[in-house]
């Protein structure tokens, strides 16, 4: 998606939050893929660390192309 991202801001001034927002939300693929996007001003702690538990429990699936860096986080299942 971040090719349609890209191309649906291309030349507009990303001048705050809100634009950046809009402009991912308002993104569509030739095929109709649409993109749902908010901004979450959560404040994290910084230095948190993900155990290998944690990650081991995402339902990472990999990409063909390059797995590593291309995945998709499935929901979780429910009992």
């Amino acid at each position: 998606m971040f090719a349609f991202i890209s191309m649906n801001w291309r030349g507009r001034p990303l001048v705050s939050y809100e634009a950046v927002v809009n402009l991912i939300g308002g993104t569509r693929t030739k095929s109709g893929l649409t993109v749902k996007a908010l901004l979450d001003t959560t404040s994290y702690e910084p230095g948190q660390k993900v155990t290998d538990d944690e990650m081991r429990a995402l339902r990472l699936k990999p990409h063909t192309l390059h797995g590593d860096w291309n995945y998709t986080l499935e929901p979780r299942k429910t009992p």
